[in-house]
């Protein structure tokens, strides 16, 4: 039995579920197919010993009134209903190197940014404010990061390099490497990715830092039941198998793993672009685009372990960790050698919800390539605790468990005897569950000699396909929504989206 929608999202991600709801808001029949049991990609969460992880989203910027992510949340119906927790306003973010007992914070607010690291660099001030200023030059700069405005890139911007931009900032290697301290954010590749990438990722976090309460599975759960409130429809379960052409080139319909076919008038695909275009088929595509995007480096995967403590085990703290082996190693954080793994890694904490001056839980990520886990790739597992992957995949959790929690111990001893349970996920448990290629983070790595070869047109050679996630705009919570943005106007037009978006503040 076929089913007839004006628009159809493929993944409940969150830039298919924005797009969704912005086209259900506009009075459209839509539907959006997940093949997963948990909608949200990267914001999916989970829960273990009573508690809640996060697998993705682990902060969020930009959300104080009239900031941008606030201004969209508040289009979209969901912002008054978040449970959000203000993170240190003195210190959202502390970086930290080796064996120095310092943690240099990046706090939020302006002002507030260049006073805090002006205690431990009162001589790098003047810097620390052309640095700021500069990085909300770049971000005005850019289509729909200030909700409405500007229509196209500044090419030029594109062009400018992270390294070469920070060398230029400040002759003081500490401080270089505090400022690029949250370069986790954008993958750790200080040295190639364009500058607009670190400006516009630390930019909405130096405006204000949130955690959700409740886990990132919030925003989904808040945009899931809106869209229902909208007449959308949300299926889970539901993986695309096959994309139906018509005799002109255009799609159909998409048929499922199940059998069912849904047919609409317009398709966005929120899937992993190498997934789109297995779909589409090769055989549709112009060699050159494929050949550009095949060639395109996925960003590094990472391996988490999620800690569950003991009751008043360790003092909670409402900021993350950012912690490097050595000053240098920030420049190229996602490279490492296994021997020394990890050489960096974030830390985060969850209070305790009857004695929030303790932590409940901390979790802690660190960089891992997928060659490292490549021996199991055709494993499949979306099944909590299940072991199909043999002693050996146990064997190498382990392993880097006990890593990660000797790191750890450097900067918080006697950790062990305060942990009740370990989890963990690799890149296998990010690629299974997510369905990014490879386990990525953060979709592709972008580069600042080349910055239009990974980037890519929301609208397709097919008048009725279009694309939108974080392998074909900006990733983060931010950068997905604004690309859903827009990835709709390019349907409903521009002015539309202006015009609805204007009086939000």
């Amino acid at each position: 039995m076929k089913k007839e929608y004006d628009i159809l999202v493929i993944g409940s991600g969150l830039g298919g579920l924005v797009s969704a709801l912005i086209m259900a808001k506009e009075g459209l029949k839509v539907c959006v197919l997940e093949k997963n049991n948990q909608y949200g990609g990267n914001l999916q969460t989970f829960s273990r010993d009573k508690l809640i992880f996060d697998t993705g989203v682990h902060y969020l910027g930009g959300l104080s009134k009239g900031q941008n992510l606030n201004r969209f949340f508040s289009y979209l119906e969901i912002m008054d209903d978040l449970e959000l927790q203000k993170m240190d306003e003195d210190g959202y973010d502390r970086i930290s190197f080796g064996d120095d007992a310092v943690k240099y914070p990046h706090a939020q607010g302006y002002q507030n940014f260049v006073e805090q690291l002006s205690v431990y660099f009162p001589e790098e001030k003047e810097n620390l404010e052309n640095y700021c200023e500069e990085i909300q030059y770049i971000c005005s700069q850019f289509p729909r990061y200030n909700v409405i405005g500007k229509d196209k890139y500044n090419e030029e911007i594109l062009h400018l390099n992270t390294k070469r931009f920070i060398e230029s900032v400040t002759q003081n290697k500490t401080l270089q490497a505090v400022l690029l301290g949250s370069n986790f954010l954008y993958a750790g590749d200080s040295e190639n990715v364009p500058f607009y990438v670190h400006a516009l990722t630390v930019n909405s976090y130096i405006q204000s830092a949130y955690k959700c309460v409740k886990g990132g599975s919030q925003i989904s759960k808040l945009l899931i039941r809106k869209l229902r409130q909208y007449g959308a429809e949300v299926h889970k379960h539901s993986e695309v198998s096959e994309f139906v052409f018509n005799e002109n080139n255009t799609l159909a319909s998409v048929k499922t793993k199940s059998g069912k076919e849904y047919t609409a008038k317009q398709f966005i695909s929120n899937i992993d672009i190498r997934s789109t275009i297995k779909l589409v088929g090769e055989d549709k595509i112009k060699k050159s685009f494929l050949n550009r995007v095949l060639s395109w480096k996925p960003v590094s995967s990472c391996f988490s372990v999620y800690i569950v403590l003991k009751p008043h085990s360790l003092p909670n703290f409402n900021y993350n960790i950012y912690h490097f082996s050595s000053v240098d190693q920030v420049w190229n954080a996602y490279r490492y050698r296994k021997e020394d793994w990890p050489e960096t890694y974030m830390l985060s904490s969850s209070p305790s919800k009857h004695h929030p001056e303790f932590s409940e839980s901390l979790t802690a990520i660190s960089y891992m390539d997928f060659d490292e886990v490549r021996q199991w790739e055709n494993t499949l597992n979306t099944v909590a605790d299940e072991h199909e992957r043999g002693e050996l995949y146990e064997k190498f959790k382990l392993e880097k468990t006990e890593k990660m929690v000797d790191a750890l111990e450097k900067r918080i001893p006697n950790l062990r005897h305060g942990i009740k349970k370990i989890y963990t996920s690799s890149p296998l448990s990010y690629r299974d569950y997510i369905g990014c290629f490879e386990g990525n983070m953060y979709g592709y790595m972008k580069n600042s000699e080349n910055p239009l070869k990974t980037m890519v047109s929301p609208r397709t050679k097919f008048d009725n396909l279009f694309l939108t996630g974080q392998s074909v705009n900006m990733h983060g919570i931010l950068g997905v929504t604004i690309g859903a943005f827009n990835t709709c106007a390019e349907i409903l037009g521009k002015e539309t989206i202006d015009s609805r978006l204007e009086y939000m503040t």
